[in-house]
């Protein structure tokens, strides 16, 4: 599963940019800016989909972005700790299976599938490698998020910017 949500922006009568994702309805967030409320949003993300897996809750599906959304991904470690948990649970496997899979001690196992502790990404993906499952990681270009501010201050709307942008590639892709 790609950790990648779309997320929608608003402009409250604040001034601030509220940030909300429709198919993780618990991350919500603002910021000064775009940039800053999408920012925002990737740690809300994350915040969210943990609090669905420790819970034992499906995790969303990410849905395809409507016009005007942006795509939002969670932090690769914790999408790597999401996965983690993720195949755990469809196996039905207990931190204590996996840290005998993985010769380490079931606190190590604990601290792997911890959304909140700083793992080491390499400790991720040899868990998830050992229950068969791969990660990937890709990379992807990002709109200059000062050019999208100032055009912001302009008055112009997300949809508008987001749409010249989609346009944009697709005309030189």
């Amino acid at each position: 599963m790609r950790y990648v949500y779309p997320v929608a922006l608003k402009l409250d009568e604040d001034g601030l940019y509220i940030a909300s994702a429709r198919d993780v309805p618990e991350a919500l967030t603002d910021g000064e800016t775009a940039s800053e409320a999408l920012h925002e949003m990737a740690a809300a993300l994350g915040a969210a989909l943990a609090g669905y897996s420790i819970a034992g809750r499906t995790l969303p599906l990410p849905s395809v972005a409507r016009h005007g959304e942006r795509l939002v991904p969670v932090a690769p470690l914790v999408a790597a700790k999401l996965a983690l948990r993720c195949a755990m649970q469809k196996m039905t496997l207990s931190n204590v299976a996996l840290a005998q899979r993985l010769g380490v001690s079931e606190g190590a196992v604990r601290r792997l599938v911890d959304p909140d502790h700083a793992s080491r990404l390499d400790g991720v993906v040899a868990a998830l490698a050992a229950l068969d499952r791969d990660l990937i990681i890709e990379d992807r270009g990002k709109p200059a998020a000062a050019v999208r501010d100032k055009l912001h201050s302009l008055g112009i709307e997300e949809a508008d910017i987001q749409y010249a942008i989609d346009n944009a590639r697709s005309e030189s892709g």
